[in-house]
């Protein structure tokens, strides 16, 4: 799949680099530590996180899916068993782990920013525990997966699937938006290892140790 970086690959921090930078500090004062972490955002990104009436309707709704739901999935077989979010080209808006303002401390996220109404598909195979309007996360699709993963699909423009649904791994979950906190339209991929706020883990390295190489 074609994608866009970011930016380009930095080069190798020489000597020379460093006394540029000495002494452009010395001419203009201190500069704040974390001023290159602001600069990492992008327009088309999240402006928000922890959203205490999400996590707790999350909670809830995923008390009421037995695990007989996952048990019940049909096998998927081989290395291609997870699929990407995205069947087109799109921008990295802001990566996985950069820090900021957000309660975890950092981007809990990958944001991939796309036209609004861009099709949207499930990663892996699992259950629907939520699907609707989501707080900060705007429209959003929450998926129990059969790994027991959580993978939470937000700031989407239309939902097209119902709590409690089983999907299949590509099966079409919504079209990308920008609704919730956001600044532009874009797909907040978040993939949790437990159903909680703070278990993120970087979902380029989940999807691609499953056969999905988003980057």
């Amino acid at each position: 799949m074609d994608h866009d970086i970011e930016k380009a690959p930095e080069a190798p921090f020489t000597r020379r680099h460093a006394l540029r930078v000495a002494a452009g500090i010395l001419a203009v004062g201190a500069v704040p530590l974390t001023a290159p972490r602001a600069a990492a955002r992008s327009a088309d990104v999240c402006t928000g996180g922890y959203d205490a009436e999400f996590e707790a309707a999350l909670a809830e709704a995923d008390a009421q899916v037995p695990a007989e739901e996952i048990r019940g999935l049909p096998p998927e077989l081989g290395p291609g068993r997870y699929t990407l979010p995205l069947r087109r080209r799109f921008r990295v808006s802001a990566r996985y782990g950069i820090r900021g303002d957000w309660l975890a401390g950092h981007h809990t996220g990958i944001d991939l920013a796309v036209p609004r109404g861009t099709p949207v598909y499930a990663v892996g195979a699992g259950v629907v525990v939520l699907a609707r309007w989501s707080g900060a996360y705007g429209n959003a699709v929450t998926v129990r997966m059969r790994d027991g993963h959580y993978a939470v699909f937000a700031h989407l423009s239309r939902v097209q699937v119902q709590q409690g649904t089983r999907v299949r791994t590509g099966a079409r979950i919504g079209s990308s938006g920008a609704s919730g906190r956001a600044t532009g339209p874009h797909l907040h991929l978040e993939i949790r290892a437990r159903r909680g706020y703070g278990s993120d883990i970087d979902p380029v390295r989940y999807l691609a140790r499953r056969g999905a190489r988003l980057l």
